[in-house]
């Protein structure tokens, strides 16, 4: 007797509905679950055989992967605009998660590939190193226009220096317009609110 299980999961922020099909297409058990790691486990434990799983790639499909594949035989995550079928029909996400699991049985499904958590890890990485930099590249370009702004040289990197900052500052409430109070000096290490006619108290 075949012993395996193929179970579909319609994922979302708070709930995951479950179909479980065997290998004859019936299903066997249908729930609603949290959206937690203990959950997930604790349901997977409780089921017996060949357990094959799938669900659709979203922003949780990493993490769920991650947690799901070292207690089941397979794990496939499946690109749903790959997948014309789990669009035919009636939705709901009980009928979303039958669909998956039947056409998990099927063989139906595109997968998406989920690779070694160490190279996503790395991909995070350098996406977040580069999302940094352009931020930082972004702040740089607003200290210099608001020092310009006022009339203050600043070429090079000299701006950026906390005792060139504080020297400029001091001089502008004598010798240039006083900024008006409550600006916001924005800054690639900190925001520094300068008031008129008094010498600038950097933070550091």
């Amino acid at each position: 007797m075949d012993s395996a299980k193929y179970i579909g999961l319609d994922v979302h922020k708070e709930s995951i509905s479950i179909a479980v099909m065997n290998a004859a297409g019936k299903i066997v058990m249908e729930c609603v679950i949290e959206t937690k790691a203990i959950t997930i486990l604790q349901f997977l434990r409780g089921l017996r055989g060949d357990l094959q799983v799938t669900f659709e790639e979203g922003t949780s499909a990493a993490w769920l992967y991650d947690l799901i594949q070292p207690h089941v035989t397979e794990v496939v995550v499946c690109d749903p605009c790959q997948n014309a079928l789990l669009n035919h029909g009636n939705k709901s996400d009980r009928i979303d998660a039958r669909k998956l699991a039947d056409l998990l049985r099927s063989n139906q499904l595109k997968p998406v590939y989920h690779g070694e958590h160490g190279v996503r890890t790395l991909k995070e990485l350098v996406r977040s190193y580069l999302t940094i930099s352009k931020d930082l590249a972004r702040v740089m370009t607003r200290v210099k226009a608001l020092y310009r702004s006022w009339a203050i040289p600043c070429t090079g990197k000299q701006v950026y220096s906390p005792h060139h900052r504080a020297e400029w500052l001091g001089e502008d409430h004598r010798t240039r317009r006083a900024p008006p109070r409550g600006v916001l000096l924005p800054t690639a290490r900190c925001a520094e609110i300068v008031a008129p006619a008094s010498a600038a108290r950097v933070a550091q």
